[in-house]
């Protein structure tokens, strides 16, 4: 066993864990932080996306012991208290959800996209998603959430 420390949505914590401990596994079991969906285990699907040191990352092929030292984000820290991050708002204005499994990966890699991008066309966000998957193919909501999120988080700016 091995010890990590981190910073989790602001908070430093740390963690005793295996070698072959994924940060998925630490951030649900040993932190709570159950709004990461493991959906594949293959990161085939996306649901487990977090943000490492403000990248995009899929922390069901991360090892936990990867993160030792980092800042990482999961969907629970993003919200204001009740203010939601714009790109939260625009899922929901936009019912870019359905089942809402897919949900918070989709909301992590589009905060990326967002902040790399502006004006994402429709064909930027279908592309930047690709490895996001919805099975319950809400995607034309989601391709205009991710355009309304992330022209919102520009006018934040």
């Amino acid at each position: 066993m091995a010890k990590i420390s981190l910073t989790v949505n602001g908070k430093k914590v740390s963690a005793e864990v295996e070698g072959r401990t994924l940060l998925v596994q630490v951030l649900r079991e040993k932190l709570g932080m159950t709004g990461t969906h493991v959906g594949c285990d293959t990161s085939q699907c996306g649901a487990c996306v977090v943000h490492v040191d403000g990248k995009s990352v899929k922390s069901c092929t991360m090892l936990a012991a990867q993160a030792d030292g980092t800042s990482v984000t999961t969907i629970e820290g993003l919200a204001n208290g009740n203010e939601l991050h714009p790109m939260q708002a625009a899922f929901k204005e936009h019912h870019g959800l359905q089942c809402g499994f897919c949900t918070p990966g989709m909301v992590m890699s589009a905060i990326e996209l967002a902040k790399r991008n502006s004006n994402p066309s429709e064909h930027d966000v279908r592309e930047w998603l690709e490895g996001n998957i919805c099975r319950c193919t809400g995607y034309h909501n989601i391709v205009k959430a991710v355009q309304a999120g992330a022209q919102a988080m520009a006018a934040a700016k």
